[in-house]
């Protein structure tokens, strides 16, 4: 076989390989939950007693999860991993980490006072910022980000369980869904999917 024929049969190979580079160096694949009818505005009560809405947060990415302060396990351990995980985004990227703006909304209002709710989220991240509001605030909330949640009866002492949705949503900077981050692998799992969506 001669040079020429030689080039000529690896033409073929060398294109593939054009293709194959140029697959490989595409951006990321659509966000999972693009598109998705989640989220909306609203108005609670921050952990300073005033106002906050959803579109003050307009040009930040945002983590958004439901769940309340006297939870005996899920809470916290959900928390602690997705807050792990913003941390480290944030050590290796600074500037993005610092346009990730953590929210726990409680599904307790009887009990998650602003008070009660800042020195919870005090053990988790110093950015992360605490909400409550009234039963028929919360029910809309948690609707329309697809979240549930229910009170249960009272027990001895008039202590009680809250069962709700586990899940802590990132979204975007226009407040469009974009992933779930995934607390249940671990920290390290949390900050990869970070890289991948906020930019």
């Amino acid at each position: 076989m001669n040079r020429q024929t030689m080039l000529r049969n690896l033409t073929p190979l060398f294109a593939a390989l054009l293709v194959l580079t140029a697959c490989n160096d595409s951006a990321p694949a659509e966000p999972p939950l693009a598109g998705a009818a989640i989220g909306g505005d609203f108005t609670l009560t921050g952990e300073d007693g005033q106002k906050v809405s959803w579109n003050d947060f307009k040009g930040k990415y945002r983590t958004v999860y439901f769940g309340y302060t006297y939870c005996p396990d899920v809470c916290p351990v959900d928390n602690q991993r997705a807050m792990a995980g913003v941390k480290a985004f944030e050590k290796n990227h600074p500037k993005l980490g610092a346009k990730i703006q953590p929210l726990f909304i409680s599904v307790d209002p009887g009990r998650d006072t602003p008070a009660v709710l800042e020195e919870f989220t005090a053990n988790f991240h110093p950015r992360l910022l605490g909400l409550t509001g009234t039963k028929e605030q919360i029910d809309a909330i948690t609707g329309a980000f697809a979240a549930t949640y229910s009170i249960g009866e009272k027990q001895d002492g008039g202590g009680y369980l809250v069962g709700h949705t586990n899940i802590t949503y990132l979204f975007g900077p226009e407040g469009e869904p974009l992933a779930i981050l995934p607390t249940d692998e671990g920290p390290e799992a949390v900050a990869a999917e970070l890289e991948k969506w906020v930019h």
